[in-house]
């Protein structure tokens, strides 16, 4: 679909829903998405455009991705916007989503004190990275909140044959912008998307130690909620959304967004 097509389509689409003014369907758009689109300003970049377009207004609860997944598996949301493959296969899979997309990715990094005590710097790979950190006493701070990046950290321990507990780990329970800036005050080591770390990185007194492993590699989807289970989501804005954002329009504007000159996130969906 090109972007005279998308935008015909959201027109429409919108024409039709003011036309039934409080009904069901109506012109509100509810995303259960991962911090690091909205603690990076993605959304407050995209957003904007979309509604103008399609005269709509989108509300974002941003969360961990397995959190946004349960909302989306109670009906709570129109879409879901997360990154962590295998769940969202199996979101789908169990009946709660239709029409997963690839939208785009970034990559997982490790972070910690510019000295790097734990010498991981030195690491040839991922998953000796993570074992350098219990052998080393550092403390390590980790999210604990069943989100993509704490399932991805989980499966680094799992490829590095460490198990997680002890003195010298923490679980925060807590998002990605309070990971890190709690890291930062402890002169401790987190695993981070890109993005967060990015846009935080005038806040945080911590260096990338370790990255560029495929294992660390971070692919975002969308999937729309399925109305065949749950008749009152917004169904029909859900798949002008997923439209939009896999265009060529919306996939230029992630490409085209930067924080501190820095490009974040890479398109990925396929045209």
């Amino acid at each position: 679909m090109n972007l005279t097509q998308v935008a015909a389509r959201c027109m429409f689409v919108a024409a039709l829903l003011l036309s039934v003014g409080n009904s069901q369907a109506g012109n509100d758009l509810r995303i259960a998405s991962t911090t690091s689109t909205e603690a990076t300003g993605l959304f407050g970049y995209l957003l904007p455009v979309f509604e103008g377009q399609c005269l709509c207004k989108v509300s974002v609860i941003a969360v961990g991705t397995g959190k946004a997944l349960k909302l989306g598996e109670n009906g709570d949301v129109d879409v879901v916007f997360v990154h962590s493959r295998v769940d969202e296969e199996q979101f789908i899979s169990q009946g709660f989503g239709v029409d997963r997309r690839d939208v785009m990715y970034n990559d997982f990094v490790v972070v910690g004190p510019k000295k790097d005590p734990a010498r991981l710097r030195e690491a040839k790979s991922a998953a000796q990275a993570m074992q350098r950190l219990p052998d080393s006493g550092q403390t390590f701070v980790s999210r604990g909140d069943d989100s993509g990046t704490h399932k991805k950290e989980l499966l680094l321990w799992k490829a590095a044959n460490v198990q997680p507990e002890g003195a010298w780990y923490l679980s925060a329970g807590q998002g990605m912008s309070e990971v890190l800036l709690m890291a930062s005050e402890r002169g401790a080591y987190t695993l981070s998307d890109r993005g967060t770390y990015t846009a935080l990185i005038k806040k945080i007194d911590l260096d990338i130690l370790f990255s560029g492993d495929k294992a660390l590699h971070n692919p975002y989807g969308v999937i729309a909620v399925n109305p065949a289970r749950f008749p009152d989501v917004n169904h029909s804005l859900a798949r002008q959304f997923i439209d939009w954002i896999t265009s060529k329009e919306g996939q230029q504007l992630i490409a085209s967004f930067k924080v501190n000159g820095q490009q974040l996130f890479f398109p990925s969906a396929k045209n």
